[in-house]
């Protein structure tokens, strides 16, 4: 059974940054591309940024693009995200999920997502 456990959220100060974490375990983890999504309290769950299994290749949203890094060590079986100059609306439970489908087409739909994490929650104070 494959199991994403999510770590690095916190309380911060607008401007500030986070890294967030994503381990793994109990699956062939290198060959699948990963995710994070976040969702905000009253608000669906929306995409956040995409990796492919090598690392080689991301994808972003457009409402973080140029203030997010998503990377992945393959190694520690773990992704991660940095965020930085961190906005009030960044507040959010974020959650790292498996891509089920192995082509890097549709990185941005929850559907095509197998396996969450619980999440970490994100709060960016004003």
């Amino acid at each position: 059974q494959v199991q994403l456990v999510e770590s690095g959220g916190g309380v911060v100060q607008a401007g500030g940054s986070l890294r967030l974490s994503c381990a793994a375990s109990g699956g062939t983890f290198s060959t699948y591309a990963m995710g994070w999504f976040r969702q905000a309290p009253g608000k669906e769950r929306e995409f956040v940024a995409a990796i492919n299994w090598s690392g080689g290749t991301t994808y972003y949203a457009d409402s973080v693009k140029g203030r997010v890094s998503m990377s992945r060590d393959n190694a520690k079986n773990t992704v991660y995200l940095q965020v930085n100059s961190l906005k009030p609306e960044d507040t959010a439970v974020y959650y790292c999920a498996r891509k089920w489908l192995s082509s890097w087409n549709r990185v941005d739909v929850r559907a095509d997502y197998d396996y969450w994490g619980q999440g970490t929650q994100v709060t960016v104070s004003s």
